[in-house]
């Protein structure tokens, strides 16, 4: 067995409940769905938490408002630069539009049409930039430095973590007992914040954290002891794809508190967004579904269990999503 080090000095629940205060009015609830077919798959009860209909169209806003709004006054009014696959510039492009702010995102170059297009109806200034999203997140931080703005991280702040943690305030609300949480994970924010909320009001909560096979960073850095560079496959999972920014404090949150990692192929992570386009007429991205994916891979592991799989995000090119569909028939 791993030995873990001692719990993150970020008190994740503390956060998660200033960022409900401040931020309950301006994000949607998101429903809880049962899924009939993934419940009687696994032998267990399946619960479906649809982050993908959230503002913005991923669970990315709550974090983006949560740091926003916790700016002062100066900060916000001199704008502010941040760096995205893609979900999260879209939710600061259109909080910055709601916030009445100024702000520049730079998005790497594979970026999806899909959510290039999401962030220019929101009149924001794109700058495109790497090959990977710790490059484009490198040169951010440092032209915010050198124009004196903020620089806004996916994930790699308290702030960021704490918005992302009131999923797990409202699943604890809408379900009455929870054994097990799938969470698809990049950068470590989303999995961080709902790791750290609920496993402070119920140690026994598993929490599993879904990677695409061609971009496992976070699972390799925590098998390696640190944060490893290593170059990503192309993946249909671009939300999650790319490196760790050196120092983030989501990785000794992930690396103390996440359970276990489930690797699923290409091939899985389409057939997941097939799956509950089919049975639950719900679109979702790559990111989006890796914890169905995950699920369907590892069904036997949850018998019995209340599972809830965490649908991230939605923004998926009509392109893509025809030609997975064609290759399913």
């Amino acid at each position: 067995m791993i030995k873990k080090d001692p719990p993150p000095t970020i008190d994740i629940k503390k956060e998660a409940l200033e960022a409900e205060k401040k931020i309950r009015k301006h994000i949607r609830e998101t429903p809880v769905d049962y899924s009939p077919f993934l419940s009687s798959l696994g032998n267990c009860e399946v619960y479906l938490k649809l982050e993908n209909i959230q503002l913005s169209g991923s669970f990315k806003f709550r974090g983006t408002m949560n740091k926003l709004l916790s700016l002062t006054k100066e900060q916000r009014e001199k704008g502010i630069i941040t760096a995205s696959s893609g979900n999260h510039g879209a939710a600061v492009a259109y909080a910055l539009k709601i916030l009445g702010l100024k702000g520049t995102i730079y998005l790497p170059e594979y970026a999806s049409q899909a959510k290039i297009e999401f962030i220019r109806n929101y009149d924001a200034d794109i700058k495109f930039y790497g090959d990977d999203c710790v490059k484009t997140e490198a040169l951010a931080r440092e032209t915010a430095e050198k124009k004196g703005l903020e620089f806004i991280s996916p994930y790699n702040d308290p702030k960021i973590i704490g918005g992302q943690a009131t999923i797990g305030i409202e699943l604890e609300r809408q379900l009455d007992r929870i054994d097990t949480v799938l969470v698809s994970v990049g950068g470590g924010g989303l999995i961080a914040g709902i790791a750290g909320y609920l496993k402070a009001v119920n140690k026994g909560i598993e929490i599993i954290g879904c990677q695409p096979e061609n971009s496992p960073v976070m699972y390799e850095s925590i098998k390696a002891g640190r944060i490893v560079e290593m170059e990503s496959k192309p993946t249909i999972s671009d939300g999650s794809a790319g490196g760790i920014e050196p120092g983030s404090v989501t990785f000794d949150i992930c690396k103390n508190i996440v359970d276990d990692f489930i690797l699923v192929s290409e091939e899985e992570i389409k057939d997941a967004i097939r799956l509950i386009l089919e049975k639950h007429y719900i679109l979702a991205e790559g990111a989006g579904v890796l914890s169905v994916a995950s699920f369907v891979k590892a069904k036997e592991k949850f018998k019995n269990k209340k599972v809830v799989l965490i649908i991230s995000g939605a923004k998926l090119n009509l392109d893509k999503l025809q030609e997975i569909l064609c290759k399913g028939d």
